[in-house]
């Protein structure tokens, strides 16, 4: 019979799992047991699926769960599935069997799922539990044999043959235990004898439950049984099952239903008591039953998605003990009280910015805990973005790009993804995703300037700074961190590298060694730029350097030749007359230009007035007559007869004896006759602190341009002090002032130099010149000092636009004069006018062809005016021509007279011929004069000035101070014609003068300017009636011109004709701006 019932069991259980099997689907499934230690390999994943383990991680293989805990994880080298969390069935399925274990294993690219169900096979590991630890029983003493009391069988979590399979009684007299009824639930314990209260009133029983496993686990119950007065009615239900349902928002204290049990007994033994059997925790914390009443109600918070039902057994007793049971069945009814769960799956936090249109950035999966229409999801996305949703299955969705990124642009994007349930109302739920752009060296870096034009003074400090060079490039990090290198090449066949160097980080070039301008002036190296970028992206720009001179050369004296050590000699006869040639001083200066000129002078001499030397020539020469008082030799020392003592006779100067030798020695012979004795005697000179330092050139003169750079160094003369040791030159100090410090340095021979460095910019139209004290400080005590003024002349840079005196002319004649100035110096004041066909440099004004009837009235120019400056600026202005066919049509020439002023022009005209030509002969005749007298003094010029040949000046440009820099003046031709009273001018073309007389070379001071104008008359007469050619004349223009000269022409005027002239004017670079007060020159 045991047999037979196992057997049927058996058969029962095959039959749920093959109907479990056949329910739930899956790709792989495996079993493993209960409790397993981590890391347990279940199986292979990879061969089971038919995948390669090796593109595990790529694919980024994962296994995902509808719970938090994760009891599995995969293996991405091997695709084993192993256990990763301790596994307990029991709190898995309780006493459900068998036990399936459901989850996802999803890849990417291209996305895969599979189902993989796991189940958890059992083990012993759980012995029987009684629900309480004793029981007290009463039983009547009138029951009869075989009646049976049932106790509440033993609960095991462990199922099949691991759950309770036995129960054992201890042995006694009265009862025994029979468990083939009721099985399920209770244990019955049979009355075998018949009770007797008054022999026995009371009966300890031991009951224990022995389970199948191996070994066997076992739980006890101690059952007391009372013997009492019969009772022989149990509680009874109206019915053995209810059910009932329940919505999850119910409120605490919410009643569920209400049951009731009846017991004919009366008495206590009548009265029924209810309570509710094996309950787990959770259900405990959800429900009560009133004990009294048998109502049940809400304690705790309902969820309908934790449980959708519970089923419990509420127990009846009476007050005899005896019991009735029935069955109850909760459903928990769903509302929409759950949002949609947005969780991500995958994403790309950072994607490229080329990547293409279409591309996935990330997986996501949309859940909602509710069922039915409550639990159905609707996603989307801001259309606005360049991101689109797209669904995979029914809980997956795709984010794709849908257009070209660009970091440049957007750095990155917020996604905000929506997700709505279908309740009502219904519930939504969003997550923001960050998504960087990441960068792609699609940007070359950027110069801010196409050439940079630099200047550096010769002499400079190696490692000095000559300028910088900035380069922007926009992308990001690397791609966008630019490193600057210079280009090699070579400069007079030497590497560039042995002249500059450039900082790859700040773009600063250095200057690798010092320059001297008398071996190159200037030399062109480009920088490249290049970014880190992969591949990298770089751009060139052009630096130009300048070397400008500094006088950084002592004249060298050639003859006679001084070494330090001994005094120059010169024999001269006694009768030497004044005037007469004693020796002649050779130097030379490796500068050039002022620099190389060169002034002798004494310094010191024994006799003053015996002496001169010529200021340019260097030739020493007497300057009287040389007497017999003249001292031929000096006897510093003398002898007193008397005492014998060594005295001074005549004063002694170390410095004029031994010069800058360290010892002084002055030997004499002491000689004695009778007997004749011979002594030697030697006398050494000391020093003491009679000399001051004193500078060669007590005027130091620098021409430095307004865009010198801070840091800049400029070496300065050395000062000299006669004296040694410490009586010599100690130091320098220079006054205060707002641009300069000094620096002062050691030189190798033990002296010392001193450097002025630039400490903040100039500004030449702040300050156009710069005067300084320098002083130079011995160490004797007294202390000397000597002097010597600093004077800087700020050259100007070209940071001013030409201004026109007048935004628009007007003109309705032939000839006009626009007048403009620009605020700089030499060549940045160079300009040229621009307009459809005119003078580039001369501002005419012409017709291209024959005026007709069908020209417009009223012709407009715009005349723009541009100067040579490094960069060059430019201005424009307007000019309004008026075409008439006679002078009555033009208004502004009404009321003017030609009688009377163009009479006394002519009369003009003839005494002006005549000043120019008794001028011009005077000149003649002077020059001539002049060169006769200079015919045998090839070297002297004026002030020592060194003429500059016209040959290497460019076309149209005359020489400044030997610079060669400005544009020489324009003359114009003028013709005279006769056949009216009024002396009609046409004016033919312009020449230039290409050099200017010497002495005007050498005025610095004036800063001539040049500047151009016309004479302005009427042209009425044909041109046959121009007549010969008289003279030419030059004009100068004042400051303040009038903007226009009106002149009236005839539409019978030819192709040719001038219309109108544009002027250029300039005031002195040292006057004021805009306050001008002194005429220009």
């Amino acid at each position: 019979m045991a047999k037979t019932s196992k057997l049927c069991l058996a058969k029962w259980r095959l039959w749920i799992t093959s109907l479990l099997f056949c329910v739930t689907a899956a790709d792989v499934r495996y079993s493993v047991p209960e409790e397993t230690k981590t890391k347990y390999v279940i199986g292979s994943l990879s061969k089971d699926l038919n995948l390669d383990s090796n593109r595990l991680r790529i694919r980024k293989a994962r296994l995902d769960y509808q719970g938090d805990k994760r009891y599995c994880e995969v293996d991405l080298e091997s695709g084993n599935l192993f256990v990763s969390e301790r596994i307990d069935r029991e709190m898995l399925c309780r006493t459900t069997s068998p036990c399936f274990m459901h989850f996802e294993f999803a890849l990417e690219n291209p996305l895969e799922l599979h189902n993989v169900v796991l189940e958890v096979q059992d083990i012993n590991d759980s012995p029987p539990v009684f629900p309480k630890d004793s029981i007290k029983l009463e039983i009547s003493e009138g029951a009869p044999t075989g009646s049976k009391l049932q106790i509440a069988r033993a609960r095991d979590l462990d199922v099949g043959m691991n759950s309770v399979q036995t129960y054992i009684l201890s042995q006694n007299k009265h009862f025994v235990l029979d468990t083939k009824s009721n099985k399920d639930r209770y244990v019955d314990i049979v009355l075998k004898n018949s009770l007797d209260r008054e022999t026995k009133g009371e009966h300890s029983l031991i009951l224990s439950a022995v389970d199948g496993g191996n070994p066997p686990k076992s739980g006890t119950v101690v059952i007391e049984v009372f013997v009492i007065d019969v009772n022989d009615n149990a509680p009874l239900f109206s019915q053995p099952f209810y059910n009932t349902r329940l919505s999850e928002n119910a409120v605490l204290g919410t009643s569920v239903i209400k049951i009731a049990a009846t017991d004919v007994d009366e008495g206590a033994n009548g009265q029924v008591t209810y309570y509710i059997n094996h309950l787990s925790d959770n259900t405990k914390e959800l429900f009560k039953i009133d004990e009294n009443y048998g109502e049940i109600s809400v304690i705790g918070q309902l969820d309908h998605e934790k449980a959708s039902s519970y089923e419990m057994e509420v127990q009846a007793e009476d007050g005899g003990g005896q019991t009735g049971h029935c069955k109850i069945v909760i459903e928990i009814d769903d509302v929409n009280d759950n949002a949609p769960v947005i969780s991500v799956k995958s994403l790309k936090k950072q994607i490229p910015e080329n990547i293409p249109p279409g591309s996935e950035i990330a997986v996501i999966n949309v859940k909602d805990q509710d069922s039915g229409q409550n639990s159905r999801v609707s996603c989307s996305i801001s259309t606005s973005l360049p991101f689109q949703l797209q669904p995979y299955t029914k809980s997956y969705f795709i984010i794709t790009t849908t257009r070209s990124l660009d970091r440049e642009q957007i750095e990155n994007y917020n996604v905000t993804i929506s997700a709505t349930d279908g309740g009502t109302p219904p519930l939504f739920s969003n997550i923001t995703l960050n998504i960087q752009v990441s960068d792609i060296n699609d940007n070359p870096p950027t110069f801010e300037l196409q050439t940079y034009v630099v200047y550096l003074s010769e002499n400079n400090k190696p490692s000095t700074s000559v300028c910088s060079v900035s380069a922007n490039d926009p992308d990001w990090r690397q791609n966008g961190t630019v490193l600057y290198s210079l280009v090699p090449s070579e400069v007079n066949g030497v590497p560039v590298s042995l002249f500059l160097s450039i900082n790859g980080d700040t773009g600063v070039i250095h200057a690798v060694r010092s320059f001297d301008y008398e071996q190159f002036r200037n030399f062109t190296v480009k920088v490249v730029a290049r970014d880190n970028g992969s591949p990298p992206l770089s751009s060139n720009v052009t630096v130009k350097v300048f070397i400008t001179d500094e006088n950084d050369n002592s004249p060298q004296i050639l003859y006679p030749v001084h070494d330090g050590k001994s005094l120059m000699t010169e024999m001269i006869p006694k009768a030497t007359l004044s005037g007469s040639l004693v020796s002649k001083v050779i130097a030379v200066d490796a500068d050039s230009g002022q620099n190389a000129w060169l002034s002798y002078q004494i310094v010191k001499s024994t006799d003053p007035g015996l002496f001169t030397i010529g200021l340019h020539s260097g030739e020493i020469k007497t300057q009287r007559d040389i007497s017999e008082s003249d001292n031929m030799n000096k006897r510093y020392c003398d002898i007193n007869l008397n005492t014998g003592d060594l005295i001074v006779a005549e004063t002694i100067d170390r410095e004029e004896l031994c010069g800058s030798r360290m010892s002084c020695i002055v030997s004499y012979e002491l000689v004695l006759e009778n007997p004749l004795e011979v002594h030697r005697i030697i006398l050494q000179i000391q020093d003491i602190n009679d000399n001051a330092p004193r500078f060669t050139n007590e005027r130091i003169h620098f021409e430095i341009r307004e865009s010198a750079v801070k840091g800049q160094r400029f070496r300065l003369h050395e000062a000299h002090d006669s004296d040694i040791g410490n009586n010599a030159l100690n130091g320098y100090s220079l006054d205060k002032n707002k641009h300069f410090v000094l620096n002062v340095h050691d030189t190798a021979d033990g002296g010392k130099y001193a450097e002025l460095v630039l400490e903040k910019e100039l500004d030449r139209e702040e300050q156009k010149e710069i005067d300084m004290i320098l002083t130079a400080t011995d160490g004797g005590s007294p202390q000397r000092s000597g002097t010597a003024v600093i004077h800087i002349t700020v050259l100007d840079a070209n940071d001013n636009v030409p201004v026109f005196s007048e935004s628009v002319y007007k003109t309705t004649g032939q000839i006009m004069v626009v007048g403009e100035i620009d605020y700089e110096n030499e060549k940045n004041y160079e300009m040229g006018i621009h307009a459809q066909d005119g003078g580039l440099h001369s501002g005419e004004i012409k017709t291209q062809r024959d005026i007709s009837e069908s020209d417009n009235m009223k012709q407009n120019l715009v005349i723009s005016v541009k100067d040579n400056g490094q960069p060059s600026l430019s201005t424009t202005c307007a000019v309004n021509l008026l075409i008439s066919d006679n002078l009555s049509e033009v208004p502004e020439l009404k009321d003017m007279t030609y009688e009377d002023n163009n009479s006394k022009l002519t009369s003009y005209l003839i005494i002006a011929l005549v000043c120019v030509s008794t001028f011009f002969l005077t000149f003649i005749i002077l020059i001539v004069a002049v060169k006769f007298c200079h015919k045998r003094k090839p070297r002297l010029l004026f002030d020592g000035a060194v003429a500059v040949p016209s040959a290497y000046l460019p076309p149209n440009y005359a020489d400044v101070d030997g610079a060669g820099t400005l544009r020489s003046s324009y003359n114009y031709d003028a013709y005279l014609t006769t056949g009216s009273r009024t002396s009609d001018f046409k004016f033919v073309s312009s020449y230039n003068a290409n050099t200017l007389p010497a002495g005007a070379t050498l005025k610095k001071e004036h800063n001539i300017q040049f500047g151009t104008s016309m004479i302005t008359l009427d042209v009425t007469g044909n041109e046959d009636e121009v007549r010969e050619f008289l003279g030419t004349y030059d004009t100068h223009l004042p400051h303040n011109p009038k903007p226009t000269h009106r002149v009236a022409y005839t539409r019978q005027n030819r192709v040719g004709y001038i219309v109108t002239v544009v002027k250029r004017a300039q005031c002195a670079a040292n006057e004021e701006k805009k306050k001008r007060k002194k005429p220009c020159k």
